[in-house]
């Protein structure tokens, strides 16, 4: 059963960057461990969906900067890569990557075996909001942008799984909501249980919509 959650933004900027997103997140992560897990799963979206050793490794050298996590040749994708980043120390039970056009369905499957992994299970979740939120943000500016990603503010601090498990891949992928796919992951793995949540950072310095948030 999911006993406690993170969301984190899986930008590299939160590693080496933004002080004060990488110690919210950091104090996220620390909730994380107070829960204390059978299991420790990281979830961030990719092109794929594939499983990865908790010991798997990552670098940021493609983003030049040269940080690697975990063991062996690089193999995660930038979300994990991140998330193990900010794990520091601790090694994850568990890495999942969930493709970024997975339907809503194969992510609240992929969520409800992921929460079943173990009696106490944590996850740490990578995702962000829109990339449309200005002019000058990645996506191109939608007026429609700002009120879903209060929508997602509002669930993380709410530990409301329905919002995040109703969210519509089709609008999401139109507001370039690259954490659309690992939100709903979570929520699977919520299922119908609400949680005491917490919004710990909620900024958009670059057009894109940053979250740390935690259940409990």
């Amino acid at each position: 059963m999911l006993v406690a959650a993170a969301v984190c933004p899986p930008t590299p900027l939160v590693v080496f960057r933004m002080p004060d997103l990488r110690s919210a997140a950091r104090t996220a992560i620390a909730a994380l461990t107070a829960a204390r897990p059978d299991v420790l799963i990281v979830v961030g979206g990719a092109e794929s969906t594939e499983a990865y050793d908790g010991a798997a490794a990552g670098t940021l050298s493609p983003w030049g900067v040269h940080l690697t996590a975990g063991r062996g040749e690089p193999v995660l994708p930038l979300s994990l890569t991140v998330g193990r980043l900010l794990l520091g120390d601790a090694t994850p039970d568990r890495l999942r990557s969930v493709a970024f056009d997975a339907s809503a369905d194969d992510c609240g499957k992929l969520g409800e075996e992921l929460g079943a992994t173990a009696a106490r299970v944590a996850m740490l979740v990578m995702a962000d909001g829109s990339a449309c939120l200005g002019t000058r943000a990645p996506g191109r500016y939608d007026d429609a942008a700002a009120p879903f990603n209060a929508g997602l503010g509002t669930a993380i601090a709410a530990g409301d799984p329905a919002p995040l498990a109703a969210l519509d891949p089709a609008l999401a992928d139109r507001l370039w909501v690259s954490g659309r796919a690992a939100l709903q992951v979570l929520a699977g793995a919520a299922g119908d249980r609400t949680y005491e949540g917490r919004l710990l950072a909620e900024t958009a310095p670059y057009g894109v919509g940053y979250f740390v948030g935690t259940w409990t």
